[in-house]
């Protein structure tokens, strides 16, 4: 019998943002059986996780009901959030794929603040098969694809009522292998995303914690928002999951490396067990 939660991320209303169920008694449970959890539970995603010998460390894996990542940013705030109380003075160490997340709550455990991998950068260059299928004929920055675990290649819309408007071809959608599809309009420091992804057996994604960040330096990068300047970015409006993300990209002191800090709240929906 494995006992789970579920937490509804990146908002503080139940029902809003971005479920995800999380196992905390993991250990030993196998790859394949990870996956067949994944899928009964039929949520973006679904974690496992092991505790490690130091307190507060955990080893957590992701996986959505088709295959596992080595990184998502909504999973890990929800993991956070269930994992509260085994805090070492307010931090918890995420252990993914990708490395180590750092992760921080606030006081009343209501918030998550992790520090995301920094996503190498590289230009799309089937843009208009893309296009073509979300059904638009232009973006407003040059297509590019940020991999920091998901591949989130990035579309820039005039404006946030042709964002809402968007009617894409999933089917054509799904000829992109191994990656989501952000499409994001807005301007100063209020901005709005919706994410689609047929390869990661997501219709459309409530909120996308891994694709905040690569969209604060995207804006970055193209002059519509500054770095060290936190930023919010709505999603899931259309599909009657409003969430909340907040993304702030800085530089260290001689113009460096960037770090990449992704916050929001979350609240716990549902506990029950699966008996596997």
């Amino acid at each position: 019998m494995r006992r789970f939660v579920t937490v509804d991320c990146f908002t503080k209303t139940r029902l809003h943002g971005n479920p995800v169920a999380v196992f905390g008694n993991a250990d030993g449970m196998s790859a394949e059986l990870m996956q067949r959890v994944a899928r009964e539970m039929n949520l973006s995603e679904t974690t496992f996780v092991v505790p490690r010998p130091q307190r507060g460390e955990f080893s957590v894996r992701i996986f959505t009901p088709v295959n596992e990542l080595a990184f998502a940013g909504h999973p890990l705030l929800g993991t956070a959030l269930a994992l509260a109380t085994e805090a070492e003075d307010g931090e918890l160490g995420l252990h993914t794929q990708v490395g180590r997340i750092p992760v921080r709550l606030s006081e009343d455990d209501t918030c998550v603040r992790m520090t995301q991998p920094t996503p190498t950068v590289k230009t799309f260059d089937q843009w208009e098969e893309l296009l073509g299928a979300l059904g638009v004929t232009e973006s407003a920055m040059p297509l590019e694809i940020y991999h920091n675990g998901p591949r989130h290649v990035l579309v820039g819309l005039a404006s946030v009522a042709e964002l809402t408007s968007l009617r894409p071809d999933h089917r054509a959608l799904g000829a992109f292998e191994d990656m989501a599809v952000n499409c994001f309009a807005g301007s100063g420091t209020q901005w709005r995303n919706r994410m689609f992804s047929p390869a990661y057996g997501v219709v459309e994604d409530a909120a996308t914690g891994s694709a905040a960040g690569p969209i604060a330096i995207h804006l970055a990068r193209h002059g519509a928002a500054r770095l060290g300047t936190p930023l919010c970015i709505t999603q899931g409006v259309e599909i009657g999951r409003p969430s909340d993300m907040y993304a702030c990209v800085s530089q260290d002191h001689e113009g460096g490396s960037r770090m990449v800090q992704v916050w929001g709240h979350g609240v716990l929906c549902a506990e029950g067990r699966m008996h596997v």
